[in-house]
């Protein structure tokens, strides 16, 4: 499994506290069946009129496509756990979040994604949105065996929960492939728990 130890890209800011997981990804996708289309979606309601003409968003913004590294406010992915927003968020391109605080299942989800959700200070993330607004070219880098973020001039301290650091820069962030590619150790496990004999059939 891929461990990830340091994200560098583009960054796009998307200003404001408490930005919940339905403002993410609007409730009326959460049918489709797959995850393969959630892409589309991100921030859908806050991009798109209802006749299908952008809003002002940074999300449509032509500076910040392809950016990779998202900087938020407080309370980033509050609201309902749905497992589809950082599914949205990734599969649009963001490989790692920055912000003052997350919702704590939120930032869950995104680390079984391999994503990074750090935490740094209120003046520094203010710094961070308002360097990368005046200079939308500019890199951001995410050191998760230093916890840093830098913005090629300064470099901020950053914070995460140690057992999903650790998960990220060893590599066992994905605990479902990991069952998976170990399903004869679980079986073989299963067949000496005798409240589990039969799981192990």
């Amino acid at each position: 499994m891929t461990k990830v130890t340091r994200i560098t890209g583009r960054g796009v800011p998307v200003i404001g506290d408490d930005i919940d997981t339905d403002r993410i990804i609007p409730a009326r996708y959460l049918k489709e069946i797959t995850f393969s289309r959630m892409g589309e979606y991100p921030f859908y309601d806050e991009r798109f009129n209802a006749d299908g003409s952008m809003k002002d968003h940074p999300f449509n913004k032509e500076e910040f496509q392809g950016a990779s590294i998202l900087v938020g406010n407080v309370n980033f992915g509050c609201g309902s756990s749905r497992e589809h927003a950082p599914q949205a968020l990734v599969r649009w391109g963001i490989r790692a979040v920055v912000a003052e605080s997350f919702a704590e299942i939120f930032s869950g989800n995104c680390v079984m994604l391999g994503t990074p959700t750090v935490v740094a200070s209120k003046a520094d993330i203010a710094a961070l949105q308002q360097a990368i607004m005046i200079d939308p070219g500019r890199e951001l880098t995410i050191d998760l065996e230093q916890m840093t973020v830098s913005d090629g001039e300064r470099t901020y301290p950053v914070t995460m929960p140690e057992s999903r650091r650790n998960a990220l820069v060893e590599g066992t962030w994905d605990s479902t492939t990991m069952l998976v590619a170990n399903a004869e150790l679980v079986r073989a496990k299963a067949a000496k728990l005798p409240y589990m004999s039969g799981f192990s059939q």
